[in-house]
């Protein structure tokens, strides 16, 4: 039953040339690509209660997961690859309700080249759970991560922050996935991470693992209409890019962007420094935490 259902799910999802055998064995087989890329791996989840609601459209549900493993693997400068989908589930729910979700997981595999090849099913006491395992590749050179960054870097951010939960762009939102390609291929990106949990955390984590300090103009925060400079440090779920580009690129960066992404605002909101004794960061409210009692 189970493995019938597996395939049935998944029977439409696309395949690329470089699977060997997907659905249907122990495990997965795909080819190895040319030695000159580095494999990108990433796992995350989505939690009935927590990233959605049991009366949320399923078919949302499933690109939802999808595409935010897809959202790191931007953030990396990689390409996304291959995906495997894990969900657990209470007796109740419905088939056309899974149905849907997998019509979702499907259209973003679709839409940014991702092979689905497999995953597992299981029963849940009470709450659906859906995890999405994510390959990539990225070439040495374009590799970004949260710890390059370097004093005197510029901060950029893509879009525009905070009300995600209100206008449901945490469920409909689109990765940056050619913005990243692009920024990796044309600059110096030094550092580079996706605003899943806002940037009160997220920036706070770029630095500690640049062993930077960091300088934001809060006024300068693009926000939503109708959102607080509060609501767009620490919301989350926006999905946007946070990167740190050497200074000496950042004209040649505004002038190209514009041309190259006329619908989508880059915004200048401070800069990377040292975080010497008595040189302290901005301080920031803290962003959304898994862990805490109240998101802040």
């Amino acid at each position: 039953m189970e493995d019938s259902l597996i395939r049935k799910l998944v029977r439409s999802f696309p395949q690329g040339t470089d699977v060997f055998v997907g659905v249907g064995d122990d495990c997965a087989v795909v080819r190895c690509p040319h030695a000159e890329k580095l494999l990108l791996l990433k796992t995350d989840c989505v939690i009935e209660g927590i990233h959605f609601k049991r009366d949320t459209p399923a078919v949302w549900v499933g690109w939802k997961a999808l595409c935010r493993a897809i959202s790191d693997v931007a953030a990396c400068g990689g390409t996304p690859a291959h995906a495997l989908v894990t969900f657990a589930t209470p007796k109740r729910l419905s088939m056309r309700w899974l149905q849907s979700i997998y019509r979702g997981i499907g259209r973003a595999a679709r839409q940014f080249g991702v092979s689905v090849i497999g995953g597992e099913s299981s029963r849940s006491l009470d709450s659906i759970f859906l995890s999405i395992t994510l390959t990539g590749y990225v070439t040495v050179q374009r590799l970004a991560l949260r710890s390059g960054a370097q004093p005197g870097d510029s901060l950029f951010v893509t879009g525009q922050l905070g009300g995600s939960l209100q206008r449901e762009h945490h469920l409909k939102f689109i990765p940056r996935l050619a913005e990243a390609h692009w920024l990796t291929t044309h600059f110096s990106i030094h550092a580079m991470t996706d605003l899943s949990d806002g940037i009160g955390s997220d920036l706070p984590r770029m630095a500690a693992a640049s062993q930077t300090g960091f300088e934001v103009n809060l006024q300068l925060l693009p926000r939503n209409s109708g959102c607080s400079i509060q609501q767009a440090l620490s919301e989350g779920e926006d999905y946007e890019l946070l990167f740190a580009i050497p200074p000496r690129e950042e004209k040649r960066l505004l002038r190209r962007w514009d041309s190259t992404f006329p619908s989508t605002r880059l915004t200048r909101i401070g800069h990377m420094k040292t975080c010497s004794e008595g040189d302290k960061s901005t301080p920031l409210p803290t962003g959304y935490d898994h862990f805490s009692k109240r998101h802040t």
